[in-house]
This record gives C-alpha cells, sequence and structure tokens, in this order.
C-alpha cells in the first residue's frame, strides 16, 4: 500500500506542477484531498492496520497530504499572481497616448485692463506703488485736503471700521490716492507712480460696485506742468483705445487734493442703440486729473515753492467696460464662467499698448 501511496503522490505533486488554470487545480484538490479522493480512499484504509501501525502510517499520511495541500495552495496563489498581471497589462491605460484637452482658463478682464495700463506708463518711467486697504482718516483724507464737512466722509459714502489703539478712526480706503501721500512722505523726488489698486465705498448698482479698482498716477518735481499731464493722458487715452487721432478735452473741474483741476473727456458717437469711442458730437467722461494741490505738497513735508507736479485717476472697471463694451459693471464680479471665457484673455497673451500709438 506504502508503495502505491509514494508513487501516487509523486504523481498528484506532477500534475500539479503542469497545472495551468485554477479550474484545474480545484479538480486535482477535489480528485486528491475530497471525500471520495484518492488520498481520502487510501486513508480510510488505515482501519484495517494493527494499532501501532496505523499509529505510523497514519503520521505518513498526514505528512503527505499536508505536502499536497501545500503545493496546491502554492500553485494556486502563482495562477492567481499570473492572472493578476495579465489582466492589468490588458486593461491599463496607455497615459503616453494624448488626452481630450480641457478647456484653458484666461485672464480676467480687470486683470488684463491693470496689465495695459501699466504697461504703457512703464515706457514713462512710472513704477508700481502699492498699499494697504485699510488707512487711517489722515491719509485717506485730512492729508489729501478733504475737510471735515467733504460729503465723502459722511457714513453713508465710506466704510468705517474700529478705530486703532490711539483712537484714529479708520476706513476702507475710498481711493489709492494714500499711497501717494505716503510715498511722498517717504521718498524725496523726483517721484513717479502709478497705483493701481482695490478701493471701497457704499454704493451698488448698474455702475457702482461697494469694491472696485482704481488706478492713479503721480508726478513730483521742480518742472512738470499742466502741459506735460495733458500730453501723457492724450497720449495713454489714445493707446489704450486705439484710436490714434480721439479728440480729448480737459474740462475744468474741482477736486480738494489738485489745483487746477479738470475732467477728461473723450469724444464718441451715440446712435440710437449704437456707441462708438472716435470722432463724433458727443463727450464722454473718462477720468479725472489735475496739477498737485500745494497743501498736499507741504503736508507731506515738501515745499510747494520747490516742488510741483500732477496726479491722475480712472476706474479700471469703467474703462474697460468702455473698451470691451460691458454694460453691467456687477458682471465683473459674478463669476460666470460663461462670461469669463467670452471676455477673458488667453494666459500667454503679453499686454502691451504700444500698437496703439
Amino acid at each position: 500500500m506504502m508503495s502505491d501511496l509514494a508513487s501516487l503522490t509523486t504523481e498528484i505533486l506532477e500534475n500539479i506542477k503542469k497545472s495551468s488554470s485554477l479550474d484545474e487545480i480545484e479538480t486535482l484538490r477535489v480528485d486528491t484531498l475530497g471525500k471520495k479522493g484518492k488520498i481520502t480512499s487510501l486513508m480510510k484504509t488505515l482501519g484495517t492496520l494493527s494499532a501501532e501501525e496505523r499509529k505510523a502510517k497514519g503520521q505518513e499520511f498526514n505528512v503527505i497530504k499536508e505536502k499536497i495541500t501545500h503545493s496546491l495552495e502554492g500553485r494556486r496563489q502563482d495562477l492567481e499572481l499570473r492572472a493578476m498581471e495579465a489582466k492589468l497589462t490588458n486593461e491599463k491605460v496607455d497615459i503616453t497616448l494624448p488626452i481630450q484637452p480641457e478647456q484653458n482658463g484666461s485672464i480676467h478682464p480687470i486683470s488684463q485692463t491693470i496689465e495695459e495700463v501699466i504697461s504703457f506708463f512703464a515706457t514713462k518711467g512710472f513704477t508700481v506703488a502699492e498699499g494697504n486697504d485699510v488707512e487711517t482718516g489722515y491719509f485717506n483724507f485730512t492729508a489729501l485736503n478733504i475737510p471735515e464737512h467733504h460729503p465723502a466722509r459722511q457714513m453713508h459714502d465710506t466704510f468705517y471700521m474700529q478705530p486703532d489703539e490711539t483712537g484714529e478712526e479708520r476706513v476702507l480706503r475710498t481711493h489709492t490716492s494714500p499711497v501717494q501721500i505716503h510715498t511722498m512722505k517717504e521718498q524725496q523726488p523726483p517721484i513717479r507712480i502709478l497705483i493701481p489698486g482695490r478701493t471701497f465705498r457704499s454704493d451698488h448698482d448698474m455702475t457702482h460696485t461697494p469694491m472696485f479698482h482704481q488706478i492713479e498716477g503721480l508726478v513730483i518735481d521742480k518742472s512738470t506742468h499742466m502741459g506735460h499731464l495733458k500730453g501723457t493722458l492724450i497720449s495713454f487715452l489714445r493707446a489704450y483705445f486705439g484710436v490714434n487721432d480721439l479728440p480729448v478735452r480737459f474740462r475744468p473741474s474741482y477736486f480738494p487734493f489738485t489745483e487746477p483741476s479738470a475732467e477728461v473727456d473723450i469724444a464718441c458717437v451715440r446712435e440710437g442703440s449704437e456707441f462708438k469711442i472716435g470722432a463724433g458730437d458727443n463727450w464722454l467722461e473718462i477720468l479725472g486729473c489735475g496739477m498737485v494741490h500745494p497743501k498736499v505738497i507741504e503736508n507731506c513735508g515738501l515745499d510747494p515753492e520747490e516742488y510741483q507736479g500732477f496726479a491722475f485717476g480712472m476706474g479700471v472697471e469703467r474703462i474697460a467696460m468702455l473698451k470691451h463694451g460691458v454694460s453691467d459693471l456687477r458682471s465683473f464680479f459674478d463669476s460666470d464662467l460663461r462670461w469669463l471665457r467670452h471676455y477673458g484673455f488667453k494666459a500667454l497673451d503679453i499686454p502691451s499698448l504700444l500698437k496703439g500709438l
């Protein structure tokens, strides 16, 4: 019997090695170790042996049974691993193939407009200056020659915050002009800066939002005059709107921080629902400007008898709306992807207004 068992064991182990599928392994397990399997059937003959022989042969059967079980399990794991590798090979994604590209993002018209303005004035020797959104009443109003009774200092126009530790009033800046004061206090002339940034006023409708953007310019030296101001702004407006012969008008006005002051108008055509910038019978106000008030220069620790200069300011949203045909200022802040895709600019576009000169 035991010689038959050894021969059978060798045969079974060889068949296990030759098996090529999990189904074959399962069939071999049942035929060998199942209730009616070959090894099981031989183990049933132990009952015909004496107690001593049954004990000795039983241990040999257990060793053979364990060896076959171990071989079956090892072959099963090997075949499962091969099946998994084949599945991974057949189902893998070829990442070297091109995928359907996602739609690229775009530059917001506000950011594009700011960069275009900066690119123009950089050619005129202006550098960019920035400041804080929260300012003291002194820098936002008093140093700019804005009196206590001025409407801009009232609660209905300005966002007031808690006073600082010294009790001085603090506001969300209503214009970027405080940066002019900081610069004149910290830097000796000549000064030539451009100041883009967020500003805040208590207003909200189609042409006003509580937060909006301004760009201001400031030039301080010993010889700058009104002619320089006019030449600079005329060149800028013609370049920005791409109209080389754009008529520009300077209309006398009043600002507390400039003297003389002027509103700048550009010519336009209005015919029914059509609006076009260029030579025409109508005028459109576009920005404010003037020669820096001597009192403002004095408030910054400079001698107004020695230094003078000019300043100007414009709303970024306003000039962007006019250039790109946007009718509602609030749409700049709606985060509407369809609107952004329509009015946005490619990320690789390099802003430049030189081509408009």
